[in-house]
């Protein structure tokens, strides 16, 4: 039987700074105790430590944000996708497109002029 509501939270908006600091680490906890799962459901061909390392990054990505009503909305969008990669909802490229070398920083940059000119980088 499907279960649609499975894992799903009612939209709030946080209190405070600590509502929303307790809000993000809970959000935050659930995506690395749920990374086993999710390398075996989507059957990852990565360790779980990259899953949890992508998942991190994720969120400090956003750790400078400073204004509360957009840390609710990122916590909620945070609750959304988590709902569905739990629920199985995703296929496989919607869970590796958060795998791609091209968001990589690191790799945005080539290593001379002429390797970035070769690449037609400008």
């Amino acid at each position: 039987m499907i279960n649609p509501t499975y894992l799903a939270q009612k939209t709030r908006t946080s209190v405070n700074w600590a509502d929303a600091r307790r809000r993000v680490i809970k959000s935050y906890r659930d995506w690395l105790r749920a990374a086993p799962e999710i390398q075996q459901m989507y059957s990852l061909n990565m360790p779980v430590s990259a899953i949890r390392t992508k998942a991190r990054q994720e969120f400090e990505r956003h750790r400078y944000v400073a204004q509360l009503p957009t840390v609710d909305v990122l916590i909620t969008k945070s609750n959304e996708e988590y709902q569905e990669t739990i629920n199985y909802w995703k296929q496989l490229t919607h869970v590796l497109k958060y795998f791609r070398a091209e968001d990589d920083p690191k790799a945005r940059l080539p290593h001379n002029f002429v390797a970035g000119f070769l690449e037609g980088r400008n």
